[in-house]
């Protein structure tokens, strides 16, 4: 079955949803009446004004981070997040739990946080502890340079230094890159994304490879965001998308359907670009990340395909 179709049928399902859904996001998203289909328990509970725990990261902007000492958290994906929730159960109250990638599939899996809203890219192994819903952002595999740097391809780092991430999906498609074209270049390897970008400041690498959306982040956080730039092909990209429980179907068809409603009309993008092309907080900073084409494609045929089924355009 073609991508399409499948979207067609997952939007018709969503479209049929109720649970609140249709009160949420206005008349927009056609929904059955109210009582066709009862709304699970944990949304029954959620509808009547009870907790919906959140889970965030502390530092992954612009995705979701912590801003000062108050711990008010912000970001793409969480503000996203709060939208769908609020979306389908509009009197339920927002808690905030920080995750770790470590701790967040079992969290997630055994109920302790309902929601998380941090960037995770879906696949089908994580498909086996939680649910997530229609892709909402593409991460591209690029690179960051400084910003009088020559470097425009990734073809152009032979013989150069490169920093990559230990244990990241980027180094495995930057080392299958390097091999299909033939290339040699040292990589120099970090824990994360800021010492990684320690060693371009400092000129010890003349590229840092990673996922854009970090890369973006990164760079706004810098002392100097203006003396660096994002370039290269996209050389891998992945689906991210919120997850939640499987164990309630009534979620997912909910969850979908909040995010079908601000994909068509428009939210969605408008909440890229607050995020990706304005200035954000702390420092004000725009990223200067327009938005890639393989979401863009995602937006035109929503879906939530996994990593294993998610090919480049060629």
């Amino acid at each position: 079955m073609s991508q399409s179709l499948q979207w067609m049928g997952r939007a018709v399902v969503a479209a049929g949803v109720v649970l609140g859904v249709a009160a949420g996001m206005g008349s927009a998203v056609a929904a059955a009446p109210a009582q066709d289909v009862p709304a699970s328990p944990t949304l029954q509970r959620w509808q009547a004004g009870g907790t919906v725990v959140l889970g965030v990261r502390e530092a992954a902007p612009p995705m979701v981070y912590a801003l000062g000492a108050n711990e008010k958290f912000v970001g793409y994906h969480l503000e996203l997040c709060e939208r769908v929730v609020h979306a389908i159960a509009p009197r339920a109250r927002l808690k905030y739990m920080v995750l770790t990638p470590q701790n967040t599939m079992p969290l997630i899996h055994n109920g302790t946080a309902d929601f998380n809203c941090a960037s995770m890219t879906n696949n089908l192994t994580r498909q086996k502890q939680v649910a997530f819903g229609l892709t909402t952002y593409v991460s591209e595999v690029r690179m960051a340079v400084r910003a009088d740097s020559d470097i425009t391809s990734f073809k152009q780092l032979q013989g150069r230094n490169v920093g990559a991430i230990t244990g990241t999906t980027a180094v495995q498609i930057l080392r299958k890159y390097a091999s299909d074209h033939g290339l040699s270049f040292k990589t120099l390897m970090s824990k994360d994304q800021y010492e990684s970008f320690l060693l371009l400041e400092s000129g010890r690498v003349d590229a840092f490879v990673l996922d854009d959306n970090m890369l973006a982040g990164v760079i706004g956080q810098s002392r100097n965001p203006q003396g660096y730039k994002i370039v290269g092909e996209v050389i891998g990209a992945e689906p991210i998308a919120i997850q939640f429980s499987r164990h309630d179907p009534q979620i997912k068809k909910a969850v979908d359907a909040a995010i079908l409603q601000m994909i068509r009309s428009g939210e969605l993008h408008k909440l890229y670009d607050k995020w990706f092309m304005q200035p954000i907080p702390p420092r004000n900073v725009n990223l200067n990340l327009p938005m890639g084409e393989m979401l863009k494609r995602q937006l035109a045929a929503p879906d939530d395909t996994p990593l294993e089924q998610f090919v480049l355009p060629r």
